[in-house]
């Protein structure tokens, strides 16, 4: 391979995976907590978020924890914006997606 086809494949390469990129925790999903339902029992059920990523890229599955770790990210986010503090668990992941109930237990009916 001469070396313009090796920077084309560098270059191609670098934007699959800059596309890729991890989500980021904004300001409000920093203070989103993750919890089990026995634990929410006090709070107050605001609703739900969904949250998918790619679970393959260039039909190369992608690890299941780091999938797992993006969707928790992406639904804090959700949840903070939906005025919850706390998210838990509804579906377990599957291709990519899983559903969170959001709450609110800090002051929950203020």
């Amino acid at each position: 391979m001469n070396s313009v086809n090796k920077l084309i494949l560098l270059a191609a390469i670098g934007t699959i995976f800059a596309g890729c990129a991890a989500p980021k925790l904004n300001t409000g999903g920093t203070k989103v907590r993750v919890l089990t339902p026995e634990e929410v029992t006090s709070c107050r059920e605001l609703g739900k978020t969904t949250s998918s990523v790619m679970n393959s890229v260039v039909g190369i599955d992608r690890a299941e924890e780091s999938i797992a770790e993006e969707l928790e990210t992406l639904s804090r986010n959700s949840a903070a914006n939906l005025g919850g503090d706390t998210i838990v668990p509804l579906t377990v992941v599957e291709n990519g997606q899983r559903t969170f109930l959001v709450y609110k237990c800090i002051d929950p009916y203020n």
